[in-house]
């Protein structure tokens, strides 16, 4: 976070321009609403709880839209004061009677909402998706449902499907199906509804589908809605332009420094891709095998999170402590000869063994990450290396110093890494050919692998 002196000079700077340009337009001076927040030294923020939004984790406020927002207040040098809702009519009722500066809820921008509120930059775009469960007959068109959609009260899938439905009642298409709104659940909670069966059908956008995937792999989409929604955050509709001016620059900044692109890789990178098989092969193999290796984890973590050890060892092994690839590593962490004798693994079958090994020579290439490279980035890093050896990845770091990235940041440097396949790459690194590609899914599989651990074992399933 900035200093308390640069945030005074920030605020001063952005009054001073503010002076300047009402004067260039010969009006008297006046409060705009960006003078008036800077002077008040906070920003109202309102919200939703929500993965994908904000949450009090074990490390603190995370989130998304969270990190957006602190570094926004920051960006102006005044203090965050967030206002988590549960019910999204009355966050906006609040924005409009003017006690919030903004909302940014996660969520996405409909016409309907735009004769509302202004709003900034669109930062993402979403599909919205409608979802029922797999293994049940799946609708082709909406007139086809014979059971109502259910959507979050004042919710963007909410006001969208308002609109369909009053398209398909204009038009004289007989529809069977309705809408339903609810206070009671948010968006999340009803992908949960129907993905256990409580309910036909829902509709979500592709960050809290994505999200929720990982968890829930028997959610499917039946057919996408709406192909490209702004995401964006909602601002007073009858207040200056101002802190919309001022966003715009935010957001110009994060994008051009390339914080964006780490926040969203963070939260949403390594969960695009879905893959049904593989995620409910995991959630069972979860609930079922994990139990009888889950004390030899947490006994030779160390310093790690025993559930990220866990994912690493399903990645290698499916947890089969028998397991031995095309190229002889073997056991639950698949150690090679070599490593099994730098870390005096005398059995790369036995599990205790074998997981032993695996974590301290995973904590070994941890410290070998220079220093200043600080969490997630370094734990990403450190595993690619796992996967490809310390060398491979200094190779890929160098190409994304020369082609202009930043090489302390996962999110660059595993863009690199399938260049190290690629001979026209790897004939001008120090260590040569390496399978990049995979040591990049393998990174990105295990990050999914671990935030479906911490999922499980928050709901006391393993």
């Amino acid at each position: 976070m900035q200093s308390s002196d640069y945030k005074k000079r920030l605020k001063l700077q952005l009054i001073i321009i503010l002076s300047i340009a009402v004067m260039s337009c010969g009006v008297p001076s006046v409060p705009t609403a960006l003078s008036s927040l800077l002077e008040r030294e906070s920003i109202r923020v309102g919200t939703v709880y929500g993965a994908g939004t904000f949450y009090n984790g074990a490390e603190g406020p995370q989130g998304f839209e969270y990190e957006l927002l602190a570094g926004f207040a920051d960006y102006l040098g005044v203090t965050l004061d967030l206002y988590p809702f549960y019910s999204y009519e009355v966050m906006l009722e609040q924005l409009e009677e003017g006690n919030l500066d903004i909302v940014a809820t996660g969520d996405a921008v409909t016409d309907s909402l735009k004769k509302r509120f202004a709003y900034g930059p669109a930062y993402q775009h979403v599909e919205q998706e409608l979802i029922f469960q797999a293994g049940t007959n799946r609708p082709r068109d909406l007139a086809d449902l014979d059971a109502p959609i259910v959507a979050v009260s004042g919710s963007s899938q909410a006001y969208l499907l308002t609109d369909i439905f009053d398209e398909l009642n204009e038009s004289g298409k007989a529809i069977k199906t309705n809408l339903m709104t609810t206070e009671d659940s948010d968006s999340e909670e009803l992908l949960q509804q129907v993905a256990n069966g409580d309910i036909a059908y829902t509709v979500a956008d592709s960050n809290r589908l994505a999200l929720q995937r990982r968890r829930y792999p028997n959610l499917a989409v039946a057919k996408t809605l709406d192909e490209k929604m702004p995401m964006a955050w909602a601002l007073p509709m009858n207040q200056d332009d101002s802190v919309k001016a001022a966003l715009i620059e935010y957001f110009g900044t994060v994008h051009q420094s390339g914080l964006f692109t780490v926040l969203e890789d963070k939260y949403f990178g390594h969960i695009r891709q879905f893959d049904y098989v593989d995620s409910r092969a995991f959630n069972y193999a979860a609930e079922t095998s994990l139990a009888e290796y889950k004390p030899l984890f947490q006994k030779y973590a160390g310093e790690l999170d025993w559930r990220l050890l866990a994912a690493m060892s399903y990645q290698e092994s499916h947890w089969d402590s028998e397991a031995i690839s095309r190229t002889g590593v073997r056991g639950l962490m698949m150690l090679t000869l070599d490593t099994a004798s730098d870390w005096n693994v005398d059995d790369r079958t036995d599990p205790e063994q074998s997981i032993r090994g695996g974590s301290r020579y995973f904590a070994s290439l941890l410290n070998r990450i220079p220093a200043r490279i600080s969490d997630p980035d370094r734990t990403w890093m450190a595993m690619a290396s796992y996967n490809i050896g310390m060398g491979h990845l200094e190779d890929a770091r160098v190409l994304t110093e020369r082609q202009g990235g930043n090489p302390d940041l996962w999110v660059d440097v595993k863009r690199r890494l399938p260049q190290l396949r690629q001979k026209k790459y790897y004939r001008t690194t120090r260590y040569g050919y390496a399978r990049g590609d995979e040591a990049l899914q393998y990174v990105e599989n295990i990050r999914r692998y671990y935030d479906s651990l911490v999922w499980l074992d928050e709901q006391g399933k393993i």
